[in-house]
């Protein structure tokens, strides 16, 4: 499947097409803040940002900054050709338990140790979720766990028929 054209980049936006294969994590000093059941259950300052090459970035939260409590294994698990093996994580806030929320790499390969420790929300299954203070778009289909804000642009993998991208 042929590489689709670039949507053009405006004033203060970077295109997934620049972004690199295999993906980059770099600690980022946003604020980036996930609420679910009503609540904050994750702010933080010290995100990992990891871009990918046709991927909206995703933001993972270090354990310390996701409330106490709130997080507990879920079934599953999957295989990242670049990361490693994917632990899977269900929310629970105020006795109601939200499933399959997140994701970790418990032991990632060693190109990714800075996401040890360190958990991403899907943003399609919490409430909300932020940076700087942006409300985030989730990435379609659900699969990948993009964090869509106004200074990124596509298009995105993981609308129908971009499988092959």
């Amino acid at each position: 499947m042929p590489r689709p054209r670039p949507d053009p980049v405006g004033p203060g936006q970077e295109s997934v097409w620049d972004y690199p294969r295999p993906p980059s994590a770099e600690e980022t000093g946003r604020r980036v803040v996930v609420e679910l059941g009503g609540r904050v259950v994750a702010a933080t300052d010290r995100a990992v940002r990891v871009c990918e090459t046709s991927h909206p970035p995703v933001y993972y939260v270090p354990r310390e900054d996701v409330a106490e409590g709130v997080l507990q294994h879920a079934a599953g698990s999957s295989w990242c050709e670049w990361k490693g093996a994917a632990t899977y994580w269900d929310a629970v806030v105020d006795g109601r338990r939200f499933p399959s929320v997140g994701w970790s790499y418990e032991d990632p390969v060693e190109r990714y140790t800075s996401l040890r420790g360190a958990v991403a929300f899907y943003p399609s299954r919490v409430d909300r979720a932020l940076v700087d203070g942006e409300t985030v778009r989730a990435q379609a289909g659900d699969f990948y766990g993009g964090w869509i804000t106004d200074e990124v642009v596509g298009p995105f993998k993981g609308e129908p028929g971009t499988w092959g991208w």
